[in-house]
């Protein structure tokens, strides 16, 4: 570990992050509860999957409705294939099948060097263990 570090981490600090955490938790709970109470009083007044308003003691709430296309991959490949747009494609890699072949030895780490992208990401995690202070 570094010795010149400016940063000093306490008791306080981390239990005050535990706290939050908790209760972040129990709000993420209620939100959800909520949202969804919201969306089946819309559902009833409005109709499935429609955008919908209600204006309560100087409140608005909303519903928007977000609509997202997604090609289906199997038909989509079938017919740019018969269209000859081979250039359309992307053929993705089977994570599963790989490592299983390298379990099975089929194939060998050095055959897939230069393949394989490491991602790193940070997060911090607390729990709250007893102790006998």
């Amino acid at each position: 570990m570094n010795n010149n570090v400016d940063y000093f981490i306490t008791k306080e600090m981390i239990v005050q992050y535990d706290d939050l955490n908790r209760k972040k938790k129990e709000i993420e709970k209620e939100l959800e509860k909520l949202k969804k109470a919201f969306n089946q009083y819309f559902d009833v007044a409005v109709g499935k999957n429609v955008k919908g308003e209600l204006n309560i003691s100087g409140y608005k709430l909303q519903r928007q409705i977000r609509k997202s296309e997604k090609f289906e991959q199997d038909e989509t490949v079938k017919r740019l294939e018969e269209l000859n747009m081979m250039d359309l494609i992307q053929r993705k890699p089977d994570e599963g099948k790989i490592k299983s072949a390298l379990n099975l030895g089929l194939l060998k780490e050095t055959d897939l060097e230069g393949c394989i992208k490491q991602i790193s990401s940070q997060a911090i995690y607390v729990k709250q263990i007893s102790t006998n202070e």
